[in-house]
């Protein structure tokens, strides 16, 4: 999704939000960044496709740190562990904990239209599944199980919709889980039950405070 904007539109509604939360907002040198903390509230769910199940996520915080003159951010979207079931065959009731562990710093933009500012980012980690049952007996996955390669989440604005920076919205996208690996002779089974494209995921995100 590709949004244009002004960086003097930008840097206005920006400075207005800060200023509304009581910053000061002090020239900085040519070139230097003028960031600002942004933290808010978060929860949302993930849908796995390959064994249609779903996934909390959160509830959380997510942090930004924003850069107000390019609307460039980085940030953390910590995500506390969770669980999972779904059937294998739609017969064989599986269950496992889920972990997502961060694996790089959260990316993302957010640009400014004329009516409604959007937002584009991207979370990575690694997935991690844990006490695996099939029919309630354990499988002995060990606690090293996880995607050999960071999974990315990229999310976004919905089409017409907007975001606000003190207020949030909704974010949603699709990605890829990747193969897993260390997890006992279960490797081959759960590589063939999880990994897969179209998986789902949707976070609203809420109450934005601003640093002092």
């Amino acid at each position: 999704m590709t949004i244009t904007t002004t960086p003097t539109r930008w840097r206005r509604r920006a400075a207005a939000v800060a200023a509304t939360a009581g910053l000061a907002l002090v020239p900085v040198a040519a070139h230097a960044a003028t960031i600002v903390t942004i933290s808010y509230d978060a929860t949302g769910t993930s849908h796995i496709a390959k064994t249609n199940s779903d996934v909390a996520l959160g509830p959380t915080t997510l942090t930004t740190n924003l850069d107000i003159d390019t609307g460039d951010f980085t940030g953390s979207l910590p995500l506390p562990g969770t669980a999972t079931k779904f059937k294998v065959l739609g017969l064989l009731p599986v269950t496992a904990n889920v972990n997502f562990v961060e694996a790089k710093p959260l990316v993302g933009k957010i640009n400014l239209t004329q009516t409604q500012a959007q937002v584009s980012s991207t979370a990575t980690y690694y997935v991690k599944l844990s006490n695996i049952k099939i029919v309630g007996f354990p499988t002995f996955a060990g606690s090293k199980c996880q995607t050999k390669q960071p999974v990315s989440i990229p999310v976004g604005t919905k089409p017409n919709e907007g975001f606000d920076l003190i207020n949030g919205g909704e974010l949603v996208g699709t990605y890829t889980i990747g193969q897993f690996e260390n997890c006992g002779l279960n490797t081959p089974l759960i590589n063939a039950l999880v990994p897969g494209a179209g998986n789902t995921v949707d976070i609203k995100v809420s109450n934005g405070v601003i640093a002092e």
